[in-house]
């Protein structure tokens, strides 16, 4: 099998670049390093794409998603069987500060691509589309919830597993990047429905993991882990620090990439996450850093929320589960944290 990964050097995309090529298949990466123009320094993969470039099976395209010549030059001599597309300016924050660009990205870039799968390999193809629960919006925040000393909990019965794909995307504050995101989002579903394209839709929690390179805006659990062992101070903006998110490692994600490309839907949607078992409060991370790992974070609270952010959001794995039933979460939050303490202490040696 042909495979073609967009954003191959972020958290997502380097992950299914090496499960692929694992599992026997040959794969191309387009990865123009924009990361580093959205968060600087620290944001930058050049190191990523050296060492992915270097796997035997791994084409690297240093290209643009937004440019039309470029991706239908890939297209057309790749003509790949699936295309992961993981490519985006991925904070909600960042987004606010380059509207256009955010959206050309994260809007145009994906319907650029679809149009190109279409166009060269449509009736082979399938293309994943990775989306984001923040086309919610702060929705999630209207349920009724349950303060805890440490956390909020989701009270009403109707979400007691977590937030599933029925939730509405509707008349709530999405952010900047919760908006370009749920237009690629609904234009994705279109050409899967429409163009009766085999076309899968996966709406991320916290996607985490070793190779996360974490920063402020974006990358919650890789940021407070290095904030920790570095002794870097920490902003946890609002909500007291109870505010809830469910962490899913990068391996999970591409592994239910597998599933479904192995038994593509046309259009499909799929919240994908931790499910409530893999959620936690900051404050829960700070004491799990703290008791399991004998790492203090220097933090403080400030009372300004993040507009758009949500109190309290874990993901109801129902629907996909039920698509794939030998698909299943492989990593716990701890476990996770366990193999990003060990990858930065590996960077800082």
């Amino acid at each position: 099998m042909k495979v073609l990964v967009t954003g191959a050097a972020g958290l997502i995309g380097s992950e299914a670049v090496k499960y692929f090529l694992k599992n026997g298949n040959l794969v191309w990466g387009i990865d123009n390093n924009m990361r580093s123009k959205f968060f600087g320094k620290q944001g930058d993969v050049t190191s990523v794409i050296d060492s992915l470039s270097s796997l035997e099976g791994y084409t690297h395209f240093f290209s643009d998603i937004t440019s039309e010549d470029q991706m239908n030059s890939i297209f057309k001599t790749v003509k790949p069987d699936a295309i992961i597309h993981c490519a985006a300016q991925p904070s909600h924050d960042k987004a606010a500060s380059i509207p256009i660009m955010d959206f050309k990205v994260n809007a145009f870039g994906t319907i650029n691509l679809l149009e190109c799968t279409r166009l060269h390999c449509k009736d082979e193809a399938v293309f994943i589309y990775m989306s984001t629960n923040k086309v919610y919006g702060d929705g999630p925040n209207n349920i009724l919830m349950n303060e805890t000393d440490t956390r909020y909990e989701l009270s009403d019965e109707k979400y007691k597993n977590g937030i599933s794909e029925t939730f509405s995307i509707d008349n709530c504050m999405h952010s900047l990047f919760g908006a370009s995101k749920a237009s690629a989002d609904i234009i994705a579903q279109e050409y899967g429905k429409y163009f009766n394209m085999n076309v899968g839709i996966f709406r991320g929690g916290c996607l985490t993991g070793p190779q996360h390179a974490g920063v402020e805006l974006h990358g919650f659990l890789s940021y407070i882990v290095k904030c920790a062992i570095t002794g870097k101070p920490y902003t946890i903006f609002g909500y007291k620090g109870k505010q809830v998110r469910d962490q899913i490692h990068s391996y999970d994600v591409i592994s239910a990439f597998d599933h479904f490309i192995k038994n593509p839907k046309k259009g499909e949607v799929y919240n994908i996450g931790g499910g409530k078992k893999n959620s936690a409060s900051i404050l829960e991370i700070i004491e799990l850093l703290r008791n399991n790992h004998n790492l203090s974070l220097n933090f403080t609270i400030s009372e300004k929320n993040r507009a758009g952010d949500h109190i309290c959001y874990y993901t109801d794995l129902t629907k996909f589960k039920n698509d794939f039933p030998n698909w299943n979460i492989s990593y716990s939050v701890d476990k996770i944290i366990n193999e990003i303490i060990k990858e930065s202490k590996n960077e800082s040696a």
